[in-house]
């Protein structure tokens, strides 16, 4: 077990973040180092398949004071066998502490055949969390009408969490604020055609929360490369500056955020 504190005077969370990825010690400690230098002290680490939950839970279990896990089906994992899995998954949920059920929801651009399977699993385990009172995480790429469809005809007034990795447009992110979700905002805001800064800087921020998908959508100055935890500073720089304020501010207000959803 890992005990390392920040020398920085504000927190910032990354609320969906694989780090777990980095199996080796040695580099886990390294990338956990730098998260702690650069004042990233709450991560949130969805797992995505069966098979990533006991990734997810050593890193937890090295950094307890640091990492938080949430377990759900990633809807790239998604497959025939999809409901004997969601069992194991829910065997595993009853017999652990977690704070969300994610990754979930509906991936379009590389799973277009299991879209009958990816929604089944999405409501399933959108229920889980309503009967748990856990927020969910969602996955949505080339699927947003999908996703939203399924979310209005879901909410009861139990159903909250993030859209993680949102990229949509600013009636997207309306509907999604709406609909009770947080916008996770990541490295994709920092690249310049990409059109999401115009919608962040129109958005409360009291609707945003940070976060990275490390090891992938690495942010500016970094595009292209693996990206990690620690760049968290430079999506928080970013959204500081489109909304005019300091990053200690910053700071504050997305952590604050995440601890409304995660109730952490």
């Amino acid at each position: 077990m890992e005990e390392i504190s920040s020398p920085r005077k504000y927190s910032l969370t990354d609320t969906h973040t694989h780090i777990y990825y980095s199996t080796e010690p040695d580099k886990l400690k390294q990338q956990m180092q730098r998260c702690l230098d650069q004042g990233v002290d709450r991560l949130f680490l969805p797992n995505v398949d069966l098979e990533s939950i006991p990734m997810v839970y050593q890193t937890v279990g090295e950094y307890p004071s640091h990492c938080f896990p949430m377990l759900g089906l990633h809807p790239c994992s998604v497959k025939e066998d999809y409901a004997q899995v969601l069992d194991q998954i829910e065997q595993e949920i009853q017999a652990r502490k977690i704070y969300a059920i994610g990754e979930i929801g509906i991936d379009l651009y590389w799973e277009q055949d299991s879209l009958a399977w990816q929604q089944a699993a999405f409501r399933k385990q959108i229920n889980w969390a309503k009967d748990m009172g856990l927020p969910i995480s969602i996955h949505c790429r080339e699927a947003f009408d999908e996703v939203f469809e399924i979310l209005k005809e879901e909410q009861d007034g139990r159903l909250f969490g993030i859209f993680h990795c949102f990229t949509g447009n600013l009636d997207q992110a309306k509907l999604a604020i709406d609909l009770n979700f947080m916008l996770g905002i990541g490295g994709v805001v920092t690249f310049k055609k990409a059109g999401l800064d115009a919608v962040v800087k129109d958005i409360d921020l009291k609707h945003i929360v940070l976060e990275t998908d490390a090891p992938y959508l690495a942010p500016v100055p970094f595009r292209g490369k693996e990206n990690e935890s620690s760049y968290l500073v430079h999506v928080a720089q970013k959204v500081a500056d489109l909304h005019e304020i300091s990053l200690e501010k910053l700071a504050e207000i997305t952590t604050n955020n995440s601890k409304k959803v995660f109730n952490i």
